[in-house]
């Protein structure tokens, strides 16, 4: 018996720090450059709970505390490189912003003045909206 082709897992993190929202500039392509929430692929045998907290300080430096789940984004074409599917999170950020592994950079954004974003990044953000401004009320 064959296995299954399926789509492939990742996870994108909504981190809130300072009031503001963190984002990294990508280091490599797809959307080479770019700004995008922090995340990337799933590895095997860890959970999706791991995969985003992991994904958040190897790429900000930041510990995350998990808030809540933003939604799962599925449309075939939202990365040039196939299909994934992506889980993402909302969280609250601890410790020093700083880029690493496969970001350029890192910085906070205003949540209702982001640059353009890679993948689909601006439409995750937007579908966690009253989820971002509950947290920021909190970080207040």
């Amino acid at each position: 018996m064959s296995k299954p082709v399926t789509p492939l897992l990742t996870v994108d993190i909504i981190i809130l720090f300072g009031g503001k929202l963190v984002l990294i500039q990508r280091m490599n392509p797809p959307y080479q450059g770019q700004w995008a929430l922090p995340g990337g692929f799933v590895d095997v045998g860890e959970t999706v709970e791991d995969a985003a907290t992991r994904e958040a300080k190897e790429e900000t430096g930041l510990d995350v505390e998990l808030k809540g789940l933003a939604g799962v984004f599925s449309d075939p074409n939202r990365d040039p490189r196939g299909h994934t599917v992506t889980i993402c999170f909302t969280a609250t950020g601890h410790g020093t912003l700083k880029a690493s592994s496969d970001a350029r950079d890192a910085a906070l954004f205003d949540p209702d003045d982001l640059p353009p974003l890679a993948f689909d990044h601006g439409k995750i953000i937007s579908a966690a909206a009253k989820q971002i401004r509950l947290l920021l009320q909190g970080q207040s």
